[in-house]
């Protein structure tokens, strides 16, 4: 007997599609339209066939590309078809705006099928009332692993480590452990490695999948088993869990905690995720941009956020500004000084922020410490001195084509190899001493570094001027 929802499937699957994604990897409009009329009618049978065998990343970017009031409607109708793991794949914001519309006991059955790392990322920045209601409606066992994650710091690697993984004790041959393998059926989705433990559960060491398949049956895995691996405290910050990953090409490593006992394992596409997110907040931090914001914020939640940001801006600005206001009268004198002044400054603050860029994220992956931060100094300053002489040739040439004003050319010229020197030093020691009060150089260098070049463009500029041709 067929009953009306397999009947609805099966006459919508010969509906043709357009493609999901164009040539340049976009998702295509018609068919977010196509979609979009289906959540409307009602449709369940075409969603299935639309986005039932999406992959979970595809789902996410689909998501993301309706409208919001439609969002938590897909999921409705899609009922026990759709992969909560596509939530994983969207933006904080508008993951959290679907779960608030969804019924606590929907949350509680997607999240069920996840794999622990997927549920707590969907969980973890919900509010804990939200949480609670939502971890009420899963089994005793589940609601205790994963409140137990949940109670681990953010951005730890308790956070984002995964509790499904083979473990086994260091008597069991190769023969029991494959067999093992075989026979169980609740084994993780993917895993790259066997864990041996006593039986305190506590970490022995591993056994890559490539050496237990290559090695007789009878040998134990004690004899496999590598004891001196990288091990991840379930504490530890996911940053410095993904500097491990890259300094030794690990794809998983065990988490223990304070006893030693496995608790996780965290895997390499966790990492790539962990590295994708830092670097984002580097460039948001830059930009004086809060890392939370998203592109599907709202725009008083965006112009609130930056607003912080360009007022310590416009102040600094007023102090670059008063520079000029102490050669006022230089400037009345010779409107050239006026004309010129803004491209030494603006030179300088694009050289520092060259600087202050290799220097941010040089700090955030430890490749530039005290050990070496000396050198990295010098070798700034020579850039800066090197390039300055440069645009000191360039900019005086320029200068005296324009004006036709004798002396003026080397002015601008001095000017350019001070500022450009400057430049070079506060793009490196300003992110060094941030660094050095416990402070992100990311979110505070950029104002500092600026005004810096500023204020000695305009000074060094003007005042050479004021000295080299006597305007006093």
């Amino acid at each position: 007997m067929v009953d009306d929802k397999d009947m609805a499937a099966t006459a919508t699957l010969d509906v043709e599609a357009p493609p999901l994604r164009d040539a340049d990897g976009a998702i295509r409009p018609e068919y977010v339209e196509v979609v979009s009329e289906a959540i409307a009618g009602r449709d369940a049978g075409l969603l299935r066939a639309l986005v039932g065998e999406l992959h979970e990343s595809d789902v996410g970017d689909l998501i993301e590309a309706l409208d919001p009031d439609l969002r938590p409607e897909l999921i409705e109708l899609m009922g026990a078809d759709f992969d909560f793991t596509a939530l994983t794949e969207v933006d904080d914001t508008v993951r959290e705006e679907i779960l608030e519309e969804l019924e606590p006991e929907t949350v509680a059955e997607g999240v069920r099928d996840l794999d622990s790392d997927d549920a707590v990322y969907i969980l973890e920045d919900l509010p804990k009332d939200e949480q609670a209601e939502i971890l009420g409606q899963l089994p005793a066992p589940e609601r205790v692993a994963l409140t137990k994650r949940l109670d681990y710091p953010e951005e730890s690697a308790g956070r984002r480590m995964q509790t499904e993984f083979i473990a086994v004790p260091p008597a069991w041959t190769v023969g029991q452990t494959i067999d093992y393998m075989r026979e169980t059926e609740d084994l993780p989705e993917r895993f790259f490695e066997i864990y041996v433990v006593d039986q305190w559960h506590r970490f022995l060491g591993a056994v890559t999948l490539d050496r237990l398949l290559r090695t007789k049956r009878p040998i134990q895995v004690s004899e496999l088993m590598e004891p001196e691996r990288h091990v991840v405290r379930a504490t530890d910050d996911q940053e410095q869990v993904a500097r491990l990953f890259e300094r030794y090409n690990l794809i998983a490593a065990p988490v223990v905690d304070t006893d030693n006992i496995m608790v996780g394992v965290i895997t390499i596409d966790d990492i790539v995720d962990v590295i994708e997110q830092e670097a984002e907040e580097d460039i948001k931090a830059l930009g004086g941009v809060q890392a939370q914001e998203e592109l599907s914020d709202t725009v008083w939640t965006i112009a609130k956020s930056r607003f912080n940001w360009l007022l310590i801006n416009l102040a600094t600005a007023f102090l670059a500004s008063s520079v000029l206001g102490l050669f006022e009268g230089e400037l009345q004198k010779m409107v050239a000084l006026a004309v010129l002044a803004p491209i030494v400054a603006s030179q300088g603050g694009n050289a520092a922020t060259q600087t202050m860029t290799v220097a941010v994220r040089a700090l955030a992956t430890r490749d530039l410490s005290d050990a070496n931060a000396w050198r990295v100094i010098q070798r700034e300053l020579t850039v800066g001195l090197l390039n300055g002489l440069a645009f000191a040739v360039i900019t005086g040439v320029v200068a005296y084509a324009w004006f036709k004003v004798p002396g003026l050319g080397v002015v601008i010229g001095l000017a350019m190899v001070c500022n450009l020197i400057a430049a070079a030093m506060a793009g490196i020691l300003i992110p060094l001493a941030i660094q050095r009060f416990k402070f992100d150089p990311a979110v505070a260098s950029g104002v500092f570094v600026t005004t810096v070049t500023d204020v000695v463009g305009f000074f060094s500029f003007l005042g050479i001027a004021t000295l080299w041709f006597g305007l006093k």
